[in-house]
């Protein structure tokens, strides 16, 4: 029988956070059985340590398909592995690229993102009705991007906290709209201030309304910031807030590369959330 561990990422309380399956020895399973025990677990991702090589190989799973990268299971197997053998640095090989991630002694995880771009959107009237929001919702400062950092995310940025809050969007329709141009979530975004940004991610093509804490977007949104103009060396997002699920994710934007740091606690779930 497989063993299949609970964590919460970006949290350091089990009620909060992203909680996320993790199985430290997925070397026996094939894609078929990964698969079923991701939708089995029912988390947004399951991620699998399919091996023992260093860089040590991870594949993720949501409950409806593959993912190349998932950055709250990334931390959540850190995390797991560092309380097995102690905190360090584990190199991740994934299907987006090779994924560093260093443990401390607080089992607080700090994953160092693939190489990231950021593209231009083309028209936004299908996803602004899909959201049922209107263009005058939209923060002009901070206008529609692509950015990618081992998935692709559409950030889209709201003028006002009300207007994240009543999240209220047509599944199916966001579902197709995301398949059809390969994105992995919305990072729908309100700034409180240039540091601080408060955030939600529709999932859809996980089979998963809304994640409480999506990593892998984080580290899109600090490259996303960088080729604004607007990055600050470390960046507060908050997710999950409207979910019951509050999460806490540190961007860092380092001056000597491209690549973004994000950083994050996780801790075990002792039952299925």
């Amino acid at each position: 029988m497989t063993n299949v561990l609970r964590y919460a990422a970006f949290t350091s309380d089990p009620n909060g956070g992203n909680p996320a399956g993790v199985v430290l020895d997925a070397s026996g399973l094939d894609n078929e059985a990964m698969q079923a025990i991701a939708a089995e677990v029912g988390y947004s991702e399951t991620a699998f340590v399919t091996g023992d090589a260093d860089p040590l190989p991870v594949r993720y799973f949501s409950p409806k398909a593959e993912v190349p990268f998932c950055g709250h299971a990334t931390v959540a197997t850190a995390v797991a592995l560092a309380e097995r053998t102690g905190p360090g640095e584990i190199v991740f090989s994934t299907q987006a690229g090779l994924v560093p991630v260093t443990v401390d002694d607080g089992m607080r995880a700090t994953l160092t993102s693939v190489e990231p771009s950021v593209e231009p959107t083309g028209d936004l009237a299908d996803v602004l009705d899909i959201l049922r929001w209107e263009a005058s919702d939209l923060d002009p400062a901070l206008p529609a991007r692509i950015a990618y950092a081992g998935a692709r995310h559409l950030v889209l940025s709201t003028a006002t906290r009300q207007r994240l809050a009543d999240l209220d969007y047509d599944f199916d329709r966001l579902l197709a709209y995301m398949l059809e141009r390969d994105l992995t979530t919305l990072q729908l975004v309100w700034r409180e201030s240039p540091t601080m940004f408060h955030v939600r991610d529709p999932f859809p093509v996980g089979g998963v309304v809304e994640d409480p804490a999506t990593g892998a977007a984080a580290a899109a949104f600090g490259a996303y910031l960088r080729e604004l103009g607007l990055g600050q060396p470390a960046i507060t997002l908050h997710q999950g807030d409207d979910l019951g699920r509050p999460s806490l994710i540190t961007v860092e934007l380092s001056p000597d590369d491209n690549r973004v740091r994000v950083s994050g606690n996780a801790v075990p779930i002792t039952a299925p959330a």
